[in-house]
């Protein structure tokens, strides 16, 4: 005799899920270790977005004249200057160290034909300083070799000081002139002698 089966529940009660693992902390949170070592903060206000660039400094004023002489003049006596240099009241010469003797013999005896001559008589030191710049340059740029600057003894000047000579010199040796310098050398007596100079230009 078989048994009657027994009624099934409609609704069969399953077991609850396993509960979810909790997620483990983790152990390099960045964010909270920033904000924990900085606290809070506030976003930078944007600036510019160009940048200006900065204003050149302005040259500053030239300096006056004879200050530039009274430089130069410490500088030859100190033995800075790059040229070999004799100087006394009726003679004065001046050559790079690396010029070959015999070609300064022949400039200083008034052997090298020359090709030009300048004479600054009657200017102003400014006057003159242009005067020769623009003459040298000139003869320069026309090949010449040997050319005469005749500056005057300085008779009339105040004191009968012969302020172009002394000019003339430290312009020879100094500055964008002397670039275009070998040597110079106090003229022979027909050519002017102690009023004038010899100037061996560079090729």
């Amino acid at each position: 005799m078989k048994l009657p089966k027994a009624a099934e529940p409609a609704n069969p009660v399953l077991p609850p899920p396993p509960p979810a693992p909790e997620p483990s902390p983790r152990e390099d949170d960045e964010a909270a270790q920033f904000l924990a070592a900085v606290g809070e903060v506030q976003p930078v206000k944007q600036g510019a977005r160009r940048v200006e660039p900065a204003k050149k400094d302005t040259l500053p004023p030239r300096a006056d004249e004879d200050a530039e002489v009274l430089a130069q003049l410490s500088e030859l006596v100190a033995g800075d200057a790059p040229f070999d240099l004799t100087d006394s009241d009726e003679f004065i010469e001046g050559h790079l160290p690396s010029l070959d003797p015999r070609l300064l013999r022949k400039l200083r005896a008034g052997e090298i034909a020359l090709q030009g001559h300048v004479d600054l008589h009657g200017l102003t030191r400014e006057e003159a300083k242009g005067a020769l710049e623009r003459f040298l340059l000139a003869s320069r740029q026309a090949g010449k070799r040997c050319v005469l600057v005749v500056h005057g003894r300085g008779l009339h000047s105040k004191d009968q000081i012969p302020v172009l000579k002394a000019s003339v010199q430290l312009w020879l040796t100094r500055g964008r002139i002397a670039r275009w310098v070998l040597a110079f050398s106090t003229a022979r007596p027909h050519d002017g002698g102690s009023g004038a100079v010899y100037v061996l230009l560079r090729r």
